[in-house]
């Protein structure tokens, strides 16, 4: 096998302190690897402070802000490796993280692998990176798994190797999770219903600084939570299996009346946002529209 070239995509979204503090630790974990920071319209002058320091960097520039899947689809686009390294601009690799990632893909079976993510969270280190979900009442759920082990859900978009070969095939992320979260597991999941393997890989570490993120800064804890819900919903409508559908249609009216009594009403508000997008979604699905 001819040894894979690999290129680094990171999406950047008002990230210029972010990237002060950690893009030397991605060139120097890179090995002289291709590095592209696409910009999705940033008004904090991170391409500025790319473009002095750093001018071997490939920067596409987003003329408008429009979310994670959207921003990393166009890094992939005009990547040249055969590996795509997806680091978020909070992500801090160890210098040696990128040869555990790499050794998988001598299986042509692989798609993705995913890093040990050391996640700074409330000054406790919380080790994620491997993912469980199942389905549940017509309800998709996932969760952090325990990190002994290397079968995986998803890999996150957040710090991931992708084959893009097969991420080309896949169509790339569904930038219908634009702004952010579900993209990956979504992404993931098409891969393993087409027999490919994901895999965590506990000795591929990074650091997670996930409180210091711009969706933390950007958006409030009721907006996460609703956009959150909102594609929870859509990736179910895509997903589901027949059982799972009538299961899905069943359950959630119930579901919805226990979360009108709560105090944030995140589910409902969620299930609104995305209703718009169902009968596209049935279309497709039935075979209607591509």
């Amino acid at each position: 096998m001819n040894k894979l070239t690999v290129t680094f995509v990171i999406p950047n979204w008002n990230g210029k302190t972010l990237l002060e503090q950690h893009i030397l630790s991605v060139i120097a974990a890179s090995g002289n690897s291709e590095i592209i920071v696409v910009d999705d319209g940033s008004i904090d002058d991170s391409v500025a402070f790319l473009k002095h320091h750093y001018p071997k960097i490939k920067i596409i520039e987003k003329k408008n802000h429009e979310g994670y899947a959207s921003t990393v689809n166009a890094g992939v686009l005009i990547a040249q490796g055969d590996i795509v390294v997806l680091l978020n601009t909070d992500i801090e690799p160890e210098k040696y993280f990128l040869k555990p990632l790499l050794s998988h893909f001598s299986d042509p079976n692989v798609f993705a692998v995913g890093c040990m993510d050391k996640s700074m969270e409330n000054g406790k280190v919380v080790l994620r990176g491997r993912g469980i979900g199942r389905w549940d009442k017509g309800f998709y759920i996932h969760k952090r798994g325990e990190v002994d082990k290397t079968d995986t859900t998803w890999v996150s978009g957040g710090s991931g190797a992708f084959r893009r070969s097969m991420w080309n095939e896949l169509g790339g992320m569904d930038e219908i999770f634009d702004p952010f979260y579900w993209e990956d597991i979504d992404l993931s999941y098409r891969a393993t219903k087409k027999g490919y393997e994901v895999i965590f890989e506990p000795k591929s570490i990074v650091r997670h600084y996930h409180e210091e993120g711009n969706i933390k800064k950007e958006f409030t804890k009721e907006e996460i939570e609703r956009i959150a819900f909102r594609n929870q919903y859509i990736f179910v409508w895509k997903h589901a299996s027949g059982l799972q559908f009538l299961l899905h249609l069943l359950w959630n009216p119930l579901r919805l009346l226990k979360d009108m009594r709560s105090a944030d009403k995140s589910m409902l508000r969620g299930f609104v946002l995305a209703l718009p997008l169902f009968p596209s979604i049935l279309l497709k699905r039935i075979g209607i529209i591509s």
